[in-house]
């Protein structure tokens, strides 16, 4: 067993955010992401991943004739490094640290230690296994590589309930026939299990799996101490699930696999708080569109629910965890012939979906992980492309149990308590509804706008008149921590079979159209010193169809005709 010699060092870090929002971009001069996220003891937020490294050439002054001289100095010259990142409730990075290992490597989970330190699993970029130990402050207590002598490639590392940990991987067969079984494994790659204690000793290792292609993907552990495992077995064209149970002691109990000819991808397996398991997986449609489709199972492999969320677009559930009422919050990605967006989405026990948000820009954007905090708050860390780059960022962002995100600023709490109370009538009577990252949607249906319209009818303005009238005096009270005033207008995705750039631009010249015709009305309402101070804060902005009212993923269009107001406080 070998062990490596790491130091982690101490870079900076600059943040990229939104005024309000708690979204945190760590942005490196090449390509980064982060895997896995947690809660600490201190309340804190960690967060592992990779970003990427260079070494400097082996002989930097030399002078080459020959391309492939060159070529050899500069090989293995740059890649990943596991990155560690560690922020406070109030968006600041307290931590950054890459490490700077003999290869190059990615970290693909981090696990909680007592002390308040960390167990970070992951894979050199040649084909080791690697399990680091780490005190709260990231520094090194132990490292060291494991495996076999092919390619291995770790997928987690999970907690087990006696301080150790479990890595779940694959290991690539050599197909000798002078090697056991051990060494050539059962198929292309098997499932690859390395138990360690608390102290980090390795236990043992074993492998698993079919005749064919096994990789395994996630693992938990159950009330009994036995351990289920997921994996992705291929063979021919098809691409399916193998569950399987084994003792804490790595002896097999079952393994099942499913056979069908829809193409399935595993991601997140968990156990539920009634002691069942949840299985999130991804599966083609007929339109190889991949859907999502979650299945709830016990300790025999009896299914008690299989569900399949149709969405418009591509997507899958990459996490998902459990809250105490029972209802599940989970993130992944959304992805349709333009772009990803890192997706959201609050479920019921049931596993029928309540709600989905989408973040991220017009790039690839997708959250790989999540953990609930202490307090119902939920943290999630991915992966975050900007408009203007094609390199990845690591991402950490915090959502509310609502899916919306939280906002940075310590007032935010007392403001929206305000605001419920303000318009509390507007509520019982289903007119507003009032979010906790200060967004009011207009909900009731003589609120909305007709196909192609702007103008406000008589209902619409009866109604801003007696919103304004509480609103406007109720943020001029505040204006000490108001930033911002958003007007924002919105459409359906009516004129769509006339072309991409018809559709979005009479789209979004309407949805602008609609937000100056409410900010209009409202402003020409006030008097001379109240117009002076919104003139400072108010923005108007159209959203075209971007943000359009889904229900079961399917757009409801009348209510997609709207305006909607958020506010943004000081920071």
């Amino acid at each position: 067993m070998k062990k490596f010699l790491i130091s982690f060092l101490l870079i900076n870090s600059f943040l990229i955010a939104n005024t309000n929002d708690f979204s945190i971009i760590i942005d490196k001069p090449f390509d980064g992401s982060l895997y896995d996220i947690t809660e600490d003891y201190d309340r804190k937020i960690s967060a592992i991943g990779f970003s990427k490294s260079f070494k400097s050439s082996k002989n930097p002054t030399n002078t080459y004739t020959n391309a492939f001289d060159f070529l050899e100095n500069v090989a293995n010259s740059h890649g990943s490094q596991m990155h560690l990142v560690k922020v406070d409730n109030e968006a600041n990075i307290n931590i950054s640290k890459v490490a700077k290992l003999q290869k190059f490597n990615e970290a693909v989970a981090l696990v909680k230690t007592p002390s308040n330190g960390y167990f970070v699993g992951g894979y050199t970029l040649d084909g080791s296994l690697l399990l680091v130990k780490l005190d709260q402050y990231g520094n090194i207590i132990s490292s060291q590589s494991f495996g076999t002598n092919n390619y291995d490639r770790m997928n987690n590392l999970i907690l087990l309930n006696d301080g150790g940990v479990l890595a779940i991987g694959s290991s690539t067969t050599t197909r000798s026939r002078n090697d056991n079984l051990f060494e050539t494994g059962l198929g292309l790659n098997d499932i690859y299990l390395t138990k360690f204690s608390k102290d980090g000793v390795k236990l043992w290792s074993k492998k698993y799996g079919t005749s064919y292609d096994d990789n395994g993907i996630d693992a938990v552990e159950a009330k009994d101490g036995s351990i289920i495992v997921v994996a992705r077995t291929s063979y021919d064209t098809y691409k399916n699930i193998t569950l399987m149970r084994i003792t804490e002691n790595g002896n097999k109990i079952w393994l099942k696999h499913y056979k069908n000819e829809l193409t399935t991808m595993p991601y997140k397996l968990i156990r539920l708080k009634d002691d069942n398991f949840l299985l999130s997986l991804s599966q083609q449609n007929s339109m190889h569109k991949e859907q999502i489709r979650l299945i709830k199972f016990d300790i025999q492999k009896n299914i008690i629910i299989d569900k399949e969320i149709s969405t418009s677009y591509s997507s899958a559930l990459k996490d998902i965890k459990e809250f105490s009422n029972s209802n599940l919050m989970a993130v992944g990605y959304v992805r349709d012939s333009y772009n990803t967006d890192a997706l959201v989405m609050l479920l019921d026990s049931q596993l029928n979906m309540i709600h989905q948000e989408h973040y991220g820009d017009e790039n690839f954007d997708m959250f790989n992980s999540l953990d609930i905090l202490h307090n119902s708050q939920i943290v999630a860390a991915g992966i975050n492309t900007s408009k203007t780059s094609q390199e990845s960022n690591m991402w950490i962002v915090k959502l509310n149990p609502d899916a919306t995100m939280v906002q940075l600023s310590t007032k935010t709490s007392s403001f929206y308590e305000q605001l419920i109370k303000l318009f509390e009538k507007e509520i019982e009577l289903k007119q507003i509804q009032i979010k906790k990252d200060l967004s009011i949607e207009f909900i009731d249906k003589d609120l909305y706008f007709s196909i192609g319209q702007y103008n406000l009818t008589k209902k619409q303005k009866k109604f801003l008149d007696d919103f304004s009238k509480k609103f406007i005096p109720f943020l001029k009270s505040h204006q000490n921590i108001v930033n911002t005033l958003e007007v924002n207008g919105h459409t359906s995705s009516e004129w769509g079979n006339l072309g991409l750039t018809y559709t979005y631009l009479n789209n979004a010249k309407l949805s602008m159209n609609r937000s100056y015709a409410a900010l209009s009305y409202i402003f020409k309402k006030q008097d001379t010193l109240t117009q002076e101070w919104i003139s400072k804060i108010i923005k108007g902005t159209g959203f075209s169809y971007s943000k359009k009212v889904l229900v079961n993923d399917l757009e409801d269009k009348e209510r997609s005709r709207r305006v909607s107001f958020k506010i943004l406080l000081e920071k």
